[in-house]
């Protein structure tokens, strides 16, 4: 059983989905090492992301920063959880969002794939994630 506030895999990936989709860049301190490497895959051209971003400085002004210019509204959704108690070097699971852009209010629909790195010693920060985006259509304005 963990320890009242220890990290778990479920509270490091609550926390990015909190950091992203309530614009709140301080907090990814708790999700990322300071060396970790950002990797995206774009497969779509709906978004646009940097193919490879390290440090956590640097993926904070991509991921939180820059996002949160473009965008509000967001709700983002994990399709799979760990396993509760695990502690995986790896997780890998698919994904959905929701947002709006901040210019015009015009919505996106996005899904993909996390693949996840966490090293084996503590404090568990992830040093390595792969972003997979599969799609963002960008729906017609109503």
């Amino acid at each position: 059983m963990a320890e009242p506030g220890a990290r778990t895999l479920e509270s490091i990936l609550r926390m990015y989905f909190r950091t992203n989709d309530e614009n709140r860049p301080h907090l990814l301190a708790q999700v990322f090492s300071e060396a970790a490497r950002l990797e995206t895959i774009v497969k779509t051209g709906g978004i646009a992301f940097p193919p490879v971003v390290t440090g956590l400085a640097a993926i904070t002004e991509s991921l939180v920063r820059n996002f949160g210019r473009t965008y509000e509204n967001v709700y983002s959704f994990y399709l799979a959880r760990p396993q509760p108690g695990a502690h995986p070097d790896t997780f890998s699971c698919d994904w959905l969002v929701a947002m709006s852009a901040k210019d015009d209010g015009r919505v996106r629909v996005g899904c993909g794939h996390y693949d996840w790195h966490f090293p084996s010693d503590a404090p568990r920060l992830a040093d390595h994630l792969l972003i997979s985006i599969e799609a963002m259509p960008v729906l017609a304005p109503v």
